[in-house]
């Protein structure tokens, strides 16, 4: 196992500690917190309208975002 050393502030130590479960390594933590679910996890959270609904939006922003950068 390759180890690396990392420097964290103050703060961010005690937040990480803070996280820390029973024995578990500050790796152990970290990969804990950083881990992403499986997208299927989150299948069926919205209906499919508001689904569309987001998606819309988000393709109105970046159409909005482009046509500003144009500008520029």
């Amino acid at each position: 196992m390759v180890v690396k050393t990392i420097t964290v502030t103050e703060d961010a130590y005690r937040r990480l500690k803070a996280r820390k479960m029973g024995d578990e390594s500050f790796s152990d933590v970290i990969l804990r917190i950083t881990k992403r679910p499986p997208l299927a996890d989150f299948f069926g959270v919205i209906s499919p309208e508001t689904g569309d609904s987001m998606w819309r939006a988000i393709e109105e922003d970046r159409a909005r975002r482009r046509r500003l950068d144009e500008r520029r």
